[in-house]
């Protein structure tokens, strides 16, 4: 959520900025200083009463001692009506808080500075690349034929167990998901992240800390009964940890990675790029939070860049590294790179990660702040990014590493396996 003060002082700004996210703010903007307006003026007319129910108080206590007990019991009638009015205005100030709120929250943050103009992926600037497309023979077979070959995924018996988009993992196939996440765990862990187990169920609070609540419920299944909802990401839990915490400028950056099960419900669409692993339900990921000073974020986000790049290099995956243009970025980021992958027999990039520094938008939101030299509570900046998605990583690496003998696992990865080859 963008600060109040920040729209205040640089409304100008913030439409211009929002402009390229191709978002026209002007309406939302008006209606935050119209309604901010709205609630100093109610806000001032309260503290006057108030000051004025204090003075009398104290006057009421001095003529009691006083013994001036009729005089006393004359300003007594007159705080009762005061206090009427300040319980109007109280009640008043909470409806224009509530609707400021809600206009708030409708306001994307503003994208960084660095941020390239654009309206779709197609204007995304690629700045990085690594590795040589794999040439595969004419017989090559696409990741939900090899998977089905050597039964390492059961996409058919997934729809029978619970719907598309919730596969299968057996055999070798799970034994790959699950060295990929202790691979990607210890990586991260070894470079001083902490690793944490978070629950895979958020209240309210929480998706709203985050940014996922209040108009993305579609996008996330919700246990009715109990009014929770199962995670899109570890990054909500993880940097809702800090929700409502101050911490200390020398613990920061605080450095936390979770592995969970993902839940998305938009995946619901048909066709050649969603088949297979492309597009799920339920998938399993690794994330890496950060929780950064601001004068610092940025440099951290480079640094996460670096990190998630490396994974793709020791996994011997040609990759390329995307800055996201204004019309593709997410409602809450302010600047992110996406990595991609090459699937060679599927002859497309296809996203693995996303790396994103959200500044303030998130931690306004759920008050996750540190304090300064001064002892001054600030916001701290948040950064987090997948390290990483599992299952176009391992459409990637099963397409990409397909021989006459089998399938070969990237070398890194085999103390965890136990195997070199699936066939």
């Amino acid at each position: 959520m963008l600060q109040l003060n920040y729209i205040r002082e640089r409304s100008e700004d913030v439409i211009s900025r929002l402009a390229i996210k191709n978002f026209d703010a002007k309406n939302l903007v008006q209606q935050v200083l119209t309604l901010d307006v709205d609630r100093r003026k109610i806000q001032a007319e309260l503290d006057t009463l108030n000051s004025e129910a204090n003075t009398l108080a104290k006057q009421i206590g001095d003529l009691f001692k006083a013994g001036k007990q009729a005089e006393a019991s004359e300003l007594k009638n007159k705080t009762v009506a005061l206090k009427e009015s300040v319980k109007k205005l109280e009640g008043l100030l909470y409806s224009r808080e509530e609707e400021l709120n809600k206009v708030l929250v409708l306001l994307p943050n503003l994208p960084s500075v660095k941020v390239p103009k654009g309206k779709t992926p197609a204007d995304n600037e690629n700045i990085f690349s690594e590795g040589e497309l794999p040439k595969l023979p004419a017989t090559a077979k696409p990741h939900w034929e090899l998977a089905q070959q050597y039964n390492l995924i059961d996409f058919e018996l997934g729809v029978k167990l619970t719907g598309a988009g919730f596969p299968v993992y057996k055999g070798k196939g799970a034994k790959l998901q699950r060295a990929l996440i202790n691979y990607f765990l210890d990586q991260a862990t070894s470079i001083g992240y902490l690793e944490i187990e978070p629950p895979i169920l958020i209240n309210e609070a929480s998706g709203f800390g985050t940014g996922q609540l209040p108009d993305k419920e579609g996008q996330m299944y919700h246990v009715t009964g109990d009014n929770l909802f199962l995670i899109p990401t570890a990054e909500v839990p993880i940097t809702n940890i800090y929700r409502d915490v101050i911490l200390k400028a020398e613990e920061l950056p605080v450095k936390n990675c979770g592995y969970t099960p993902c839940f998305r419900r938009e995946a619901g669409s048909y066709g050649k790029d969603v088949r297979g692993l492309n597009r799920l339900h339920q998938f399993d990921k690794v994330e890496i939070v950060q929780i950064a000073h601001p004068e610092k974020s940025y440099d951290t986000l480079e640094e996460m860049k670096n990190y998630v790049g490396s994974l793709l290099k020791k996994l011997e995956l040609p990759y390329r590294i995307l800055k996201l243009c204004g019309g593709d970025m997410s409602f809450g980021s302010a600047l992110t790179y996406d990595f991609e992958t090459y699937s060679a027999a599927q002859q497309k990039w296809l996203e693995v990660s996303s790396v994103s520094n959200f500044e303030t938008f998130q931690s306004n939101r759920s008050k996750i702040r540190f304090r300064d030299t001064n002892g001054k509570p600030q916001l701290a900046h948040t950064l987090n990014g997948s390290a990483l998605a599992l299952p176009r990583i391992v459409a990637t690496m099963l397409e990409n590493n397909q021989t006459e003998k089998g399938i070969r696992i990237p070398k890194v990865l085999v103390p965890y396996t136990g195997f070199e080859i699936i066939n």
